[in-house]
């Protein structure tokens, strides 16, 4: 393994004493592949411990959420809206929207998250399918214009929405993917697109997770 490999491992045994990572293709975007939650994760109860250190260390790097999938598949199907583009892949967890992006043709994505590992797995996802990402630990500190922000999976707490004001401020277009905010009503976003899809690992997520709304402003 190579050590950004053997880092996230031994990070994720650190939580979750009885799982281990794995290359993963993505059954909607079969062009990209993630070291992801290997399918045969723990499913048993969590001790009190476990469940302590997963509140206290958030996996979302380890799986592809559906909706992250959705917006790699809607990037890949419609590369002019990255062709030749600065882009943004806001809260990129394990880097899948970004890679998609990388290989549409963005000019430079930019794959920002407040995650120490959520970074590191998306270096090694770079690497992985074989394609170059600046790393940002701080939306604040990337300096220039985004022509494009792409945010998946992040309006799942209500305390994220006023990043949807910032979005629009810093950039000409957004596209966002979402499946857990069902009345959607914050213009200048619209919905452009419905899919339905699961998370890698499939987590057996009810039929309203799987339902992805992609949503656009400018």
């Amino acid at each position: 393994m190579s050590p950004s490999r053997e880092n996230l491992d031994n990070r994720l045994r650190e939580i979750l004493p009885s799982a281990h990572l794995e290359v993963l293709p993505l059954p909607d975007a079969q062009e990209i592949k993630l070291l992801l939650l290997a399918q045969d994760y723990p499913q048993q109860a969590l001790s009190a411990d476990e469940m302590r250190a997963v509140m206290d260390n958030p996996l979302y790097w380890v799986f592809c959420w559906a909706s992250g999938q959705v917006l790699a598949r809607y990037i890949l199907d419609h590369p002019e809206e990255v062709r030749g583009k600065r882009v943004m892949d806001f809260g990129c967890g394990s880097g899948v929207v970004a890679v998609a992006a990388a290989r549409a043709g963005a000019r430079e994505v930019v794959a920002c998250d407040v995650d120490p590992l959520a970074i590191e797995a998306t270096r090694y996802n770079a690497a992985l399918n074989d394609v170059a990402l600046v790393l940002a630990d701080d939306y604040f500190d990337v300096m220039g214009d985004i022509d494009l922000i792409i945010v998946a999976d992040v309006l799942y707490d209500s305390e994220n929405f006023p990043w949807l004001g910032r979005f629009v401020e810093r950039a000409p277009r957004v596209l966002i993917a979402d499946s857990r905010v069902k009345n959607f009503n914050h213009p200048p976003y619209r919905a452009i697109d419905r899919r339905d899809s699961c998370t890698i690992p499939d987590l057996d997520e009810s039929a309203e997770f799987r339902d992805v709304r992609i949503y656009l402003a400018g």
